[in-house]
């Protein structure tokens, strides 16, 4: 499981949810402290035996104890949890965080990605996406509603500089980059409920990313979940509401 910043109760529930109970998760890999994605990422790990990941500066900022409460990776540095898994940490921008988007793949071929909290794509994560088969990408918010919104200017700053969050506009151009013909289904995540609206997001994640693509594109609301993917395949699954 990448990141775990909802409450136990929370997380356990949308687990059930998605059809998983809470043992089923063998490791819990956390991509920087920030609460949103690191609350309760200990608790978890402890309740159900998890084994918890993280980067050095993450167990720092969390006061984890490495060795007992987590184990550490380093940046491009493969995590190999068994010969059909295994995930690449890929360092990302952010505020104040050693922020990392996950690269996850099969071992027969088949990749996918976690992509949010950055404000600019570097080489090295352009270099992996671009072989991905599954890629969930924030779309944080629209310039527009973000620059005639209420926030103040230096929070506005903030978010749109190399440190903050992607704009739709942008998730759309890092996908258009990374497009390619084995390129299956893009998941726009980490939407703004102040400063985006999903139909702003995808279409303009969609016309960027031109008629050449030919997978599904689905947007993860934060009610959610409300579908999920697996390797090959090409369309989400419904999620029956509980």
């Amino acid at each position: 499981m990448v990141d775990c910043g909802f409450s136990l109760k929370q997380t356990e529930k949308r687990l059930k949810i998605a059809g998983f109970e809470p043992h089923d998760v063998d490791a819990v890999i956390v991509t920087h402290h920030h609460k949103d994605h690191s609350g309760s990422a200990l608790r978890y790990s402890e309740k159900w035996g998890s084994t918890l990941h993280c980067n050095t500066e993450t167990a720092s900022k969390m006061e984890w104890e490495i060795g007992i409460e987590c184990e550490t990776f380093g940046n491009l540095e493969r995590i190999q949890f068994s010969s059909r898994l295994s995930m690449l940490p890929i360092p990302v921008p952010h505020d104040d965080a050693d922020n990392v988007a996950i690269v996850a793949s099969d071992g027969l071929g088949s990749r996918a990605a976690i992509v949010t909290d950055l404000g600019e794509a570097p080489r090295d994560l352009i270099k992996h996406l671009s072989g991905c088969n599954h890629i969930s990408i924030e779309a944080n918010y629209d310039h527009r509603r973000l620059v005639g919104g209420p926030y103040p200017d230096s929070l506005k700053r903030r978010i749109t500089g190399r440190g903050g969050h992607l704009s739709n506009k942008q998730a759309g151009e890092i996908l258009f980059e990374v497009m390619h013909e084995e390129l299956e289904s893009v998941v726009l995540c980490h939407l703004s409920e102040k400063n985006n609206a999903p139909h702003l997001a995808e279409s303009e994640v969609l016309m960027a990313m031109g008629d050449e693509f030919e997978g599904s594109i689905s947007i993860s609301k934060q009610l959610g979940p409300e579908f999920s993917y697996w390797t090959g395949q090409s369309e989400p699954s419904k999620i029956a509401a509980s």
